[in-house]
């Protein structure tokens, strides 16, 4: 099985910056009708993508994909704009997507086509549909707590259960939800977030974090070298540390999943192929093979009934059935249309 990769972000979520050549993939003598473009987050992460979905979708197909790099939303608007769109299908966060489609920015997307049985509702949009999740789950160090880590938000809240040094994200996205839900907000009903009730929650907790990380590798290393007793962080940067020898442990309950979505951008040459290698890419069997390259779940629950997937390993992804049922699932068309308030305000929080 080829090696597993941890999540690498940066800008706001820590996604890659450094461009990739466009790359032909199975190339065939298709002509340029037969070929389509997508974009990706580059390095490491795309290769794994590259693997797992576009290079089975275009042989399957019989067509060529060649891949780009994105930063982001930005990129997206900046071509359709200009009516110069490059790329058939883009990969974006789930706030991206909303905010794009809020913006008619993509394609609508034909479920004539695009099969969407497997996916929660709140990922299958008028125009874009997750394909991937990572999750924001609470980790710990083995040598200050053994197994018995704090298991909730309101455990790693509770700083006289659970004394020691303490890491969030800086960042409001999922630790918003993380304050609602130590605040005791069920899950079924974090949104639309209560914004007084989440910060409130965080101006408790504030004293007691250590480091508010910025990066994912900033959080990996926090745990790797144990300056932190307990940690919110993205599952597969702590699992990789855990691989590498840190003493340290992490539960899905109470998880926060996001998902990355795909989208057609508006106004592409080639949409109907386009769609059909969407349909294909988040099909329950080309979704399966996810978990061989990155260690990030199948946003399709269907891909766990392909055999694809073995038990064991399945039982370690945040999108495993029973993994995914302890977890909420973080709203992007919520933060589509409030994460500038929701900044606005961390900005002031973080820097009193």
């Amino acid at each position: 099985m080829p090696t597993s990769l941890t999540r690498h972000r940066a800008r706001k979520i820590g996604r890659f910056a450094l461009p990739v050549a466009v790359s032909a993939l199975l190339a065939t003598s298709a002509l340029a009708a037969d070929q389509i473009t997508i974009s990706s987050w580059g390095g490491n992460y795309q290769e794994a993508i590259s693997k797992a979905i576009w290079q089975p979708t275009a042989k399957e197909l019989g067509i060529t994909i060649l891949e780009d790099s994105t930063n982001g939303l930005a990129d997206v608007r900046a071509q359709v704009t200009a009516n110069s769109v490059l790329w058939d299908i883009t990969e974006l966060t789930i706030d991206g997507c909303a905010q794009g489609q809020t913006e008619g920015l993509f394609e609508a997307i034909d479920y004539n086509v695009v099969k969407s049985e497997g996916f929660d509702p709140v990922v299958v949009q008028p125009t874009y549909i997750a394909f991937n999740y990572y999750s924001n789950v609470i980790g710990w160090s083995t040598e200050k707590f053994g197994d018995a880590g704090p298991q909730s938000w309101a455990d790693f809240w509770n700083v006289e259960k659970f004394p020691g040094r303490r890491s969030l994200r800086n960042d409001p996205a999922e630790v918003l939800e993380a304050a609602l839900l130590a605040d005791g907000v069920d899950p079924a009903k974090l949104y639309p977030l209560d914004l007084d009730r989440a910060f409130k929650s965080l101006e408790k907790i504030k004293p007691n974090i250590s480091v508010w990380w910025s990066s994912g590798a900033q959080a990996a290393q926090l745990v790797a070298d144990g300056e932190v007793d307990m940690i919110g962080a993205w599952n597969g940067r702590i699992s990789a540390a855990i691989k590498a020898g840190a003493k340290y442990k992490f539960t899905f309950n109470q998880g926060l999943l996001i998902a990355d979505c795909l989208a057609i951008p508006k106004g592409v040459k080639n949409k109907d192929l386009a769609m059909k290698a969407l349909a294909k890419a988040v099909s329950p069997e080309i979704l399966a093979n996810i978990p061989q390259y990155i260690d990030y779940g199948p946003a399709n629950s269907k891909s766990y009934d392909t055999g694809k997937i073995p038990p064991e390993l399945a039982k370690t992804l945040n999108t495993a059935p029973e993994n995914a049922a302890k977890q909420a699932i973080v709203r992007g068309d919520w933060w589509g249309e409030h994460g500038q308030e929701a900044r606005d305000r961390w900005a002031k929080f973080i820097n009193q």
